[in-house]
C-alpha cells in the first residue's frame, strides 16, 4: 500500500483516527497606569497537552514530554503530557498539519499581585490560562 506520513496514521477500519487534543498554558502579565503602553508579558513556560495519547504522539513525536505519564497506553487519555518548545504557532502548525481544526478556545484571567498584595507600587500582575481545544473528525 502507500506509504504514510505521521499525520496519515490509519485507525481500525482504515480511516484517519478522529478525536480531541487540548493545548493549554499559562501566563502572566503586568499592567501599569498606562495600561495600553506599559504592558509588559512573559513568554509561555509550558504548553500542556491533553487527549489520546497515540494521537498526541502522532501530531508532536519526538517533541512530546511523556515523563509525567510514562507509559500511557495508546487509546487512554492523559492530561499530563507537556511540549518541549514554547511556541503557540508551532503547536498550532503541527495540529493543523495533522488534519485537526480549532474547535473552541477558553481564557481566564486573575489578578495575581497589586501594591495591597506587596507587588510593585503601582503595577498589577494578572494571570491567566487559556485553553485551545481541535477537533478531527
Amino acid at each position: 500500500g502507500p506509504l504514510l506520513t505521521p499525520s496519515q496514521s490509519l485507525d481500525g477500519a482504515g480511516g484517519r483516527r478522529s478525536g480531541y487534543i487540548t493545548i493549554g498554558y499559562r501566563g502572566s502579565y503586568t499592567i501599569g497606569r498606562e495600561a495600553q503602553a506599559d504592558a509588559k508579558f512573559r513568554r509561555v513556560a509550558r504548553i500542556t497537552v491533553c487527549g489520546k495519547t497515540a494521537l498526541a504522539k502522532e501530531v508532536f513525536g519526538e517533541t512530546l514530554n511523556e515523563s509525567r505519564d510514562p507509559d500511557r497506553p495508546p487509546e487512554r487519555y492523559t492530561a499530563r503530557y507537556y511540549l518541549k518548545f514554547n511556541f503557540l504557532e508551532q503547536a498550532f502548525d503541527r495540529l493543523s498539519e495533522a488534519g485537526f481544526r480549532m474547535a473552541a478556545c477558553s481564557s481566564t484571567g486573575t489578578c495575581a499581585f497589586g501594591p495591597e498584595q506587596g507587588g510593585p507600587a503601582d503595577d498589577k500582575i494578572w494571570t491567566s490560562y487559556t485553553e485551545y481545544v481541535f477537533c478531527r473528525d
